[in-house]
Parts: structure tokens; sequence; C-alpha cells
């Protein structure tokens, strides 16, 4: 690590994240995971539904970006879905490959049938979702537990053992459900599950540390939700109590509000924390570009690392920065360089927003000269157009001002 890991030629985050008085109570992991559920959880976002082809290309872009892990899906949704999970195995793309599942034998056979290396075997953990959700005895919810993951590793498959709606359970309920599965049945890992999104990050210490304490040598794996957007957040403080791997999705599509986004938090652990995940970061945007079009959602064009417009500077103010930074200081205007995550590079648009500076940038671009006086006049019809518009002008609405104004 440089002497300064929050300013690179990359990035340029705060100096401050560094401070020997944030940085001591850290206890990451040495070897951070991402176990990407793009195509199981995120195709649980209403709307979305991929078909084989569809699951093969994210599958394939999500090894081309370095993901350590992919949850192609869960068999028992359908025939197409099983033969879509057995053929990525096949591919061997790179990534580990694991599959989803219930506490049901049938769907453990459908895994093993897919050739996976393990698999997420849920279960619903709170009592209250056990009695409302799944009208279940409690005690059905422990024996099925014991039976399925002891099962599954029978059959040679690695589980990760996820407890539904973990983070509104009783805690001693759901410990002791754990507990029984680890001394009775199997668990290779266990997943802390916030399936509504609705622990806070003041609670997640307490959250990993109880965890921890009970189940010291179990490898602890991430699933947060987006429902209060604080799944980025949460996800980096248990990284940082210790939790080894992240569950996430490309654009943090998934249920309701969606997962915690991959590349929000790949980048914001490069950047802050000075941790490489050894992802291909300058995959992210075309990444999330090709998720976006499979999935046929609107990505708004502000989102957090990949955004469309994330480096069309359209502000007057910034314009000015960027005509004075140039590429050589572009981290004064943005957190991090565009290629860094594939993005293209930056460059100044033409709206209401714009300022004289803008103006001027783009005369220099159409190759037409204006004096002071005309350039202000140009601006002043840049700004009603981009008012009427209600968006940024075209390089020939531009240029057709430019003509009205400029003296031949």
């Amino acid at each position: 690590m440089s002497n300064q890991p929050w300013k690179t030629d990359n990035w340029f985050s705060s100096a401050w994240n560094y401070n020997n008085e944030v940085v001591s109570e850290f206890n990451f992991a040495k070897n951070l995971k991402i176990h990407d559920v793009t195509l199981r959880d995120g195709e649980q976002q209403t709307g979305i539904a991929y078909n084989f082809d569809d699951k093969l290309r994210i599958a394939e872009a999500l090894a081309e970006a370095g993901m350590h892990r992919i949850e192609a899906g869960l068999p028992a949704v359908s025939a197409a879905d099983k033969k879509a999970i057995a053929e990525i195995v096949k591919k061997d793309f790179g990534p580990e490959i694991y599959s989803f599942c219930r506490c049901m034998k049938q769907d453990v056979d459908a895994s093993v049938d897919c050739g996976v290396k393990g698999l997420i075997m849920e279960v619903p953990a709170s009592t209250h979702l056990i009695e409302y959700g799944y009208k279940w005895p409690l005690q059905k919810a422990i024996d099925t537990s014991v039976e399925a993951t002891a099962y599954a590793h029978e059959q040679g498959l690695e589980v990760v053992f996820f407890p539904i709606d973990f983070s509104r359970s009783e805690l001693s309920w759901v410990l002791e459900l754990i507990n029984k599965v680890a001394s009775d049945g199997h668990m290779d890992a266990l997943a802390l599950v916030d399936t509504f999104g609705v622990i806070s990050p003041h609670a997640m210490k307490y959250f990993v540390r109880a965890v921890k304490e009970k189940f010291p040598d179990t490898r602890l794996e991430a699933h947060f939700h987006q429902d209060f957007s604080l799944g980025v957040a949460n996800t980096l403080l248990s990284l940082a109590e210790g939790v080894e791997v992240v569950h996430s999705t490309v654009l943090g599509i998934g249920e309701r509000s969606g997962n915690a986004p991959t590349e929000d938090i790949v980048m914001a652990l490069l950047t802050m924390y000075g941790i490489d995940l050894g992802i291909k970061t300058e995959k992210l945007y075309p990444l999330a570009k090709l998720v976006e079009e499979l999935s046929k959602i609107k990505v708004p064009t502000n989102k957090s690392i990949v955004g469309d417009m994330l480096y069309q500077v359209e502000s007057g103010i910034i314009a000015n920065w960027f005509k004075n930074c140039g590429n050589e200081h572009l981290t004064e205007l943005f957190p991090m360089r565009p290629e860094l995550v594939g993005q293209p590079s930056a460059d100044v648009v033409m709206g209401k927003g714009s300022g004289i500076d803008s103006v001027n940038i783009w005369l220099d671009k159409i190759g037409i000269k204006a004096t002071e006086e005309e350039s202000l006049a140009i601006l002043m019809e840049v700004k009603q157009k981009g008012t009427e518009k209600k968006a940024l002008l075209s390089i020939d609405e531009f240029k057709n001002i430019a003509n009205s104004i400029v003296s031949k």
C-alpha cells in the first residue's frame, strides 16, 4: 500500500479513512470474496426474466470481471433454469458455481445433477415468519434444516446455511437453530441474512459479534438487502468485523429494493479501505450495461459507479474546474477516473446548468469563434433551450444557436 492510499493516479478519497483511530479496530479477513447472486436473487426482481442464453452471457461476463463465486440459480424453479445452471458449470468460466435451494432433498438432488460446487440452503429463521409466512410448526424448521444440510453434505456439496429473516429473529432462538444444524446436520458456512434490509449500521457490529461469539470458527457471509439503501454500508461494516464473503448483485438488482450492488462494494473497498479484491474494475461498467440490457430495466443515469451520466459535466462551475484541471488532475472533479471502472471519458455537455466555459469549450469543438458578448448571448439561448426541452442539447442544436448569433 502506498503512503497515501486515499490518493492515487486513479482515485481520490478521504485521508480520514486511514486514520489510526479509524482503522485500529478493523478485523478484515485476508481473502475476501464476492459471491455474485445476480442470476438468482437478481432475477427475483419483479419483471426480470432471463432465458438460457442470457444466463450464460451474464455468467461469462461475471467471470471475465473476476468474480470469485456465482450463485447460478435455483434448479427447482424450472427445467430451463436447471439446464442453464448445468451448462454454466460445464462451461467452467472460472468462478466457483453455487446453487440456491430450499431445505428439501429434491432440491439438493437437482443441485447434484447440475454439478455445482456448493449450495446456499435457505430456511425460515424467525418464529413469526415460520408461523405466519410458512404456517409451519417451529420444530419443522429445525428438523428440515438438519436433515437437508446433512443430506447435502453426504452428496459432497459445500453447504452455506442461509437463515431467512435472520435480522428480525429472536437471537437466542435462531442461534440455537443454527447450532442444531451445525451439530446434528452440516454447515460449512453461515450467511448473515438481512432479508428485508432492516438492520441499522449501528446494529451491525452487535449482529456480527454475537454470531462470531457463538460460532468462532465458522466462515460468515453477508447477504444484505437495500430496502433502506443500507446494504452497502452494512456489508462494509460486517467485513470490518471479520465476515469473509459478500453476496451482491450487479446494479443492486433483486427482490423489492434489491441487494447490495457488487460494483459499489468493490470500489468502496478499493478506494476507501485499500482492499483490492482482484476484480477487474474496468469491466464493471460493461458488465452493468449487459445486465441492464438483458434485465430490461431502467438504471438511473446518476447510479453510483456505473451511471451513464456520472462523467458528463453540465454545471458551469464544474466545467470551469474541468477546463482548469484537465485530465492530469481529473480526480479533483470526480472521486475516481472513469476508465478505472470502464466508463467513457469525462466530457462537458450542454444544458440549462451550463456556464460560459461550457459554451467556449463547445465553440472550440465545432470550430466557431465568438466574441465575449456573442458567447454570453449563446449561453442565454442555451439555458432557454435547455429549460424548454428539459434535457441536454445536441451538438446540432448548439450549432444552430451559435450560427444564429455569431457575426458572419
